[in-house]
């Protein structure tokens, strides 16, 4: 009996001896990544937990604040889910006001903007939304930028053939885009950044570039969605099979923009991006022109400011619902949010919780996702948010915070929408490419990424503020884990671009889910 004892004990010093050294060849692999050459200057926040038990697996600075960069996007998105439900549907009205006799309005239509992030522009015929891993709103600073397979007039043609259903045939007043639901604010990150309720192809004019099949002859250069109310000036030239593709788009004015520059044969169409300066004055002349194309003629010139005003924004009972556009699942927003990054989608996140709430204002939104936050047992008071998107000055997280965030979410019910929206590593989203397709961890990751970097000038390189990657890892042995990873400050050799950090978080991820031991073998 006694020796029985003994055995038992010895297999019990045995099995935490393994477990600590599995823990202490984690710690040694890991700080042998973040202890290297590149990293000298830079500062690392690594929080790794169990996802059943939340029990600290490693630890590296977890509770000092770090920049978050897009992981800013859990906390934005995870209070927006909360707040709508992932069935919420925006709906987009238009009223008229005025009479309509043989077809004809006398008086005005009024679209009352409603918050719809896309107005159907990304909708395939599945219903879904639809993304790519290269997003045309960073196209300009992304040389592999595509355009989705959908029509970004969408919600306006339906809308337009609405109205034509009803018998309105002619509007001899004014078109007009009320766009008060929310005080309008500038957005957190790159990108288009006014935040706005009306949404039309994420207020972008894309430029689709395409060389032509002889050298020296003007390459193909075409806008969508097209309009006159953006001009556009464009001289680029097809050159010999080879030679590089030399683009540069600038603003010449509130709705003009040049491009110039030249593009070799058999080249693959390029995308450039023109953001627009007058969300409501782009959504406002689309609309009209989408009526006229839908066979309802409109006096309005949607080159000119409207010469009218809309009602008091409780005045709508008093007119006539003409059309109703209904938005895909809210579910389906929140994917695209998290998958390609969308600043403009995060930046307008608060401000739709502000009006959720009867308010109007950003700030008002932060106040409401603070609240929700500490609901949630996150220690608000140890971070900081300026914004949705995550690159205002303000924004600043711990590690802690963000595992104890995903914690928490992964109890709600709505949890299972949420982590299928994260981009998948090696798969999809702003992770597809961190790992070689033959990785051992490769889907069995589904984070938030974060990328945050400016240009040093003086020294004609990238300082990296930020790389940052928060989600949950399955390891080879089957265990949950949630991680957070954050690196700062990393000073890049000129020509070296952020993705070799992406790399490294896609490493580390490896390392975890490589030598992190089965919990069921664990005492």
């Amino acid at each position: 009996m006694k020796s029985r004892i003994v055995w038992k004990a010895l297999l019990l010093v045995c099995l935490v001896c393994q477990r600590a050294n599995a823990h202490e060849g984690l710690a040694k692999s890991i700080e042998g990544v973040i202890n290297g050459p590149d990293f000298k200057q830079a500062r690392w926040g690594i929080l790794v937990v169990d996802a059943q038990t939340g029990k600290s697996i490693y630890e590296h600075d977890a509770d000092r604040l770090f920049l978050p960069a897009s992981t800013t996007k859990l906390y934005s998105c995870a209070t927006a889910l909360a707040a709508f439900g992932p069935d919420y549907r925006f709906e987009t009205p238009v009223y008229r006001r005025g009479e309509v006799k043989n077809g004809k309005l006398t008086g005005d239509l009024i679209l009352v903007a409603a918050g719809d992030l896309t107005l159907g522009g990304r909708t395939d015929p599945s219903g879904k939304m639809a993304f790519t891993n290269h997003d045309h709103i960073y196209a300009n600073g992304d040389t592999r930028a595509t355009l989705t397979d959908t029509d970004p007039l969408v919600g306006l043609k339906e809308l337009a053939r609405q109205i034509k259903a009803v018998g309105i045939t002619r509007v001899s007043g004014e078109v007009l885009i009320d766009d008060r639901l929310f005080n309008h604010a500038r957005g957190s990150g790159s990108g288009p950044v006014v935040v706005t309720p009306i949404l039309v192809n994420d207020n972008v004019v894309d430029a689709l570039i395409t060389p032509s099949e002889k050298a020296d002859e003007p390459a193909d250069v075409r806008m969508r969605p097209e309009t006159a109310f953006i001009r556009m000036d464009a001289q680029v030239s097809t050159v010999a099979e080879g030679r590089p593709v030399r683009l540069t788009i600038e603003e010449a004015g509130p709705n003009a923009f040049t491009i110039r520059g030249q593009i070799p044969i058999k080249a693959k169409p390029w995308v450039r991006i023109f953001p627009v300066f007058d969300p409501a004055g782009f959504a406002r002349a689309l609309f009209i022109e989408t009526l006229r194309q839908e066979g309802v003629a409109v006096d309005a010139s949607p080159l000119r400011p409207p010469q009218a005003e809309p009602p008091d924004r409780d005045g709508y009972g008093k007119l006539t619902r003409v059309a109703t556009f209904k938005s895909p699942p809210f579910s389906e927003a929140i994917k695209v949010t998290l998958k390609v990054s969308h600043n403009l989608y995060a930046s307008t996140l608060p401000a739709l919780v502000a009006s959720k709430h009867g308010k109007r204002t950003l700030a008002e939104g932060l106040h409401f996702q603070r609240t929700f936050l500490a609901d949630l047992g996150v220690p608000v008071e140890t971070i900081s948010f300026g914004g949705g998107a995550g690159g205002a000055n303000a924004d600043s997280v711990t590690p802690r915070a963000t595992v104890k965030l995903l914690q928490s979410l992964a109890k709600r019910p709505d949890y299972p929408v949420f982590r299928d929206a994260l981009p998948i590593l090696g798969v999809d989203g702003t992770l597809h490419d961190a790992v070689t397709p033959d990785s051992p961890v490769r889907g069995k990751v589904h984070a938030k990424t974060g990328t945050l970097m400016w240009h040093d000038f003086m020294n004609d390189r990238l300082l990296l503020r930020s790389k940052a990657l928060a989600g949950t890892l399955t390891t080879a042995g089957g265990r949950e884990l949630i991680v957070s990873m954050f690196v700062n400050d990393v000073p890049l050799p000129k020509g070296v671009q952020t993705t070799r950090e992406g790399k490294v978080l896609g490493k580390l991820c490896e390392i975890i889910h490589l030598n992190v031991p089965n919990e069921r073998a664990a005492p």
